[in-house]
């Protein structure tokens, strides 16, 4: 999966980095670096769309369609 999403860091007060992503409700991950911090969010935008589609195919009937599609800015 491809996609580009923000990713809002700012210096934590007990030290290191955290970092929300808006489009993602949920999304944080934190770090003693930087790249951590983008790293650690990185995983955890994954862990949340690799939990939601779990859940959502659950609940899918047998004939459900699956495709994959594409969002780009035009």
């Amino acid at each position: 999966m491809k996609a580009e999403l923000t990713a809002i860091i700012e210096t934590a007060k007990e030290g290191g980095y955290w970092a929300i992503c808006p489009e993602i409700p949920g999304a944080n991950g934190q770090g003693e670096t930087i790249e951590e911090a983008k790293e650690s969010l990185k995983m955890a935008i994954q862990l949340i769309f690799e939990d939601r589609l779990a859940d959502i195919r659950r609940g899918l009937p047998e004939d459900a369609i699956e495709a994959t599609i594409l969002i780009h800015e035009t």
